[in-house]
């Protein structure tokens, strides 16, 4: 009898819809992170006219502080931009964001750091024991 709840009843519904909720998922992941990308670069525009004001003496220094963190992130994307080129990156640069937490030291530029805070929260089904106990 233990086997017989172990068996599904329709195990390969239970497969697309798994499939699918994969794929949504991801779906969401690459439009969060195509989200922060154009941030970025909207940033990388607005410290690029800054500093063109700052050489015709036209800023003031909090543009030009934020201008500096701006490039701050700018030279940390393109220190993961290495690493994105060598074999097993997707193995490489999840270890170096958790290395560099892990150290205290922010890898990833600032429009990529509040993703998870983005990201919506999943929601955790209630089991059936639960449901009979009135939990």
């Amino acid at each position: 009898m233990k086997i017989y709840a172990h068996v599904h009843k329709a195990p390969v519904r239970v497969f697309r819809i798994g499939r699918r909720r994969a794929w949504m998922r991801l779906k969401r992941d690459m439009l969060l992170i195509k989200e922060a990308l154009s941030q970025e670069k909207q940033e990388t525009k607005d410290m690029l006219i800054t500093y063109k004001r700052y050489t015709q003496k036209q800023a003031s220094h909090e543009e030009l502080a934020k201008a500096n963190k701006q490039f701050a992130d700018l030279l940390k994307s393109l220190g993961l931009g290495v690493f994105a080129v060598l074999p097993f990156a997707p193995l490489t640069i999840p270890l170096i964001v958790k290395l560099g937490k892990w150290v205290g030291v922010e890898v990833l530029p600032s429009s990529f750091s509040n993703l998870a805070e983005k990201r919506p929260k999943r929601r955790h089904r209630i089991s059936s024991k639960s449901k009979l106990k009135g939990e």
